[in-house]
């Protein structure tokens, strides 16, 4: 009789791929508690309140005092991520965390829709300019910003005069 080979190498391996990865690869579910502008949601798996920052999107920037309007399109953006994830269970793929402790995370909808790439679709959010997250594909990304920008949806029919959130922020009063 032929011996089998073990397949107890491939399971070691596997475990340690797993664990060396930089990002979560099964996603953790969630429930979204609040949605403080259109790239930050707050969630509560049961045992735990979690800050997640949306993980390869930036969305315009809500007021920082509250007799100030913020940059344009914020309010649209909070209110469309609103309808999309508030009160809702989400799956969360996380990338790590942020230096103010958020969970960075691409936050996917029951039926698999990638809400991230959905803000950047709607023209409500701009595809992240700093460094990506280990391991995230902004291919996607990328091109749902084209998309928006060709149909001039959300903040993309301001053309010229259009800011983007890390200019915005470095402008004197912001």
């Amino acid at each position: 009789m032929k011996k089998q080979p073990s397949t107890f190498p491939l399971v070691v391996f596997l475990l340690l791929t797993l664990l060396a990865s930089p990002c979560q690869l099964l996603a953790s579910q969630y429930q979204v508690t609040r949605v403080p502008d259109g790239d930050m949601i707050k969630v509560d798996d049961g045992t735990k309140k979690i800050t997640v920052r949306l993980v390869g999107i930036e969305a315009p920037e809500t007021p920082k005092r509250k007799n100030e309007t913020g940059q344009p399109f914020n309010q649209q953006s909070r209110k469309h991520l609103s309808s999309l994830v508030l009160n809702q269970v989400v799956d969360i793929k996380s990338y790590g965390f942020d230096g103010d402790g958020r969970m960075l995370g691409e936050v996917f909808l029951r039926d698999g829709m990638n809400v991230n790439i959905e803000m950047v679709k709607a023209g409500l959010a701009e595809v992240y300019r700093g460094k990506p997250a280990s391991g995230l594909d902004m291919g996607a990304y990328w091109k749902a910003e084209e998309e928006a920008k060709a149909a001039q949806r959300g903040m993309w029919v301001l053309g010229d005069a259009y800011v983007s959130p890390r200019d915005w922020r470095r402008m004197p009063g912001n």
